[in-house]
């Protein structure tokens, strides 16, 4: 998963896409993809036009030649093959790689789901879902230990507070 859908541009069935990627250079080189909701349910495409934009990336796919037609992929994501496909330095993930992974804490044991990434300007924040509320993580060394994609869990040392609701 490289991009997400977020909106159509102009009349002629071009796409704005919220890139799921550090490397915007390689969505600049797409020829072909696939287009879906999840990754197991994809048609493939080819890509046409590849334009940064200050608050995405505008692309073309072969097919979508409208506006109603684009509007329609809104909230659909973009993949790659598998071949095309680039592999994070050692010891960072993609979002998509973590979210769903279950969150175990030193002390406490199994605390809940990552549902959400959030990409904040110091670093990013994990959302994990305890099954009653969410909590907010700092995806900083200090309190995310470890990360297994291959066991789908994050291990995690969370300080005294981190956890309880706030009292208003």
């Amino acid at each position: 998963m490289v991009a997400k859908f977020v909106k159509a541009f102009g009349i002629k069935g071009e796409l704005v896409a919220e890139p799921m990627t550090d490397d915007l250079s390689r969505l600049g080189r797409l020829k072909r993809a696939f287009v879906g909701q999840k990754e197991s349910a994809v048609q493939e495409t080819s890509v046409s036009l590849v334009h940064r934009e200050p608050r995405g990336v505008r692309l073309k796919l072969a097919g979508v030649d409208d506006r109603t037609a684009a509007e329609r992929m809104v909230g659909a994501f973009l993949f790659v093959n598998e071949a095309d496909a680039v592999h994070p330095p050692k010891g960072r993930y993609f979002i998509h790689d973590v979210v769903g992974l279950q969150v175990i804490d030193q002390q406490r044991g199994s605390i809940g789901t990552v549902t959400e990434v959030l990409k904040l300007p110091a670093h990013h924040v994990y959302v994990i879902n305890t099954g009653t509320r969410d909590v907010m993580i700092p995806a900083v060394e200090e309190f995310v230990k470890e990360i297994d994609v291959k066991t789908g869990t994050m291990h995690v040392r969370l300080i005294e507070g981190m956890l309880e609701e706030n009292a208003d």
